[in-house]
């Protein structure tokens, strides 16, 4: 059975704080990160079925704000913020035809360049929180569908 809300932010709570070392070291290879991603992405085949035909400048721009906020939360660490954010994106692409496979492509993704970029250190640092996100995609489909099918949202 999949986990509520409450539940997913249990588990985003035992995720720890970075070090400002590790928060910086992403920080300052952010326009690398986003510009390799930006390149591997667009290059795979399957993009058009991840992201939609007309929505490649969208994912793009995703990119660019993805790194933005995972710095934001890498240097001051809030599970709340972390999962409401998560579950925005997900409403708001999926309702533009993103595909809930998008974002594990996007975040095995991340991973393999935050490998390559980052040092070892470093990585294994930010690594759990891609971790977290990764494992919790089932759970973030769920509850955006949720979300998006209650007429109070």
């Amino acid at each position: 059975m999949l986990m509520n809300k409450s539940q997913l932010l249990q588990t985003c709570n035992q995720l720890k704080q970075v070090s400002e070392t590790a928060a910086m070291e992403y920080a300052s290879k952010a326009n690398k990160l986003v510009s390799e991603m930006n390149v591997l992405m667009l290059a795979r085949p399957d993009i058009e079925a991840l992201v939609g035909k007309e929505n490649l400048a969208m994912m793009q721009d995703n990119h660019s704000n993805h790194i933005r906020f995972i710095t934001s939360i890498l240097k001051d660490f809030n599970s709340e913020v972390l999962v409401e954010t998560i579950l925005w994106v997900f409403r708001a692409y999926r309702s533009r035809g993103f595909s809930t496979n998008y974002w594990a492509a996007q975040l095995n993704t991340w991973v393999q360049l935050i490998e390559c970029e980052l040092t070892v250190a470093s990585y294994n640092e930010v690594l759990p929180l891609y971790e977290w996100m990764q494992v919790n995609i089932p759970i973030f489909v769920k509850l955006s569908d949720e979300m998006l099918e209650s007429p109070n949202n």
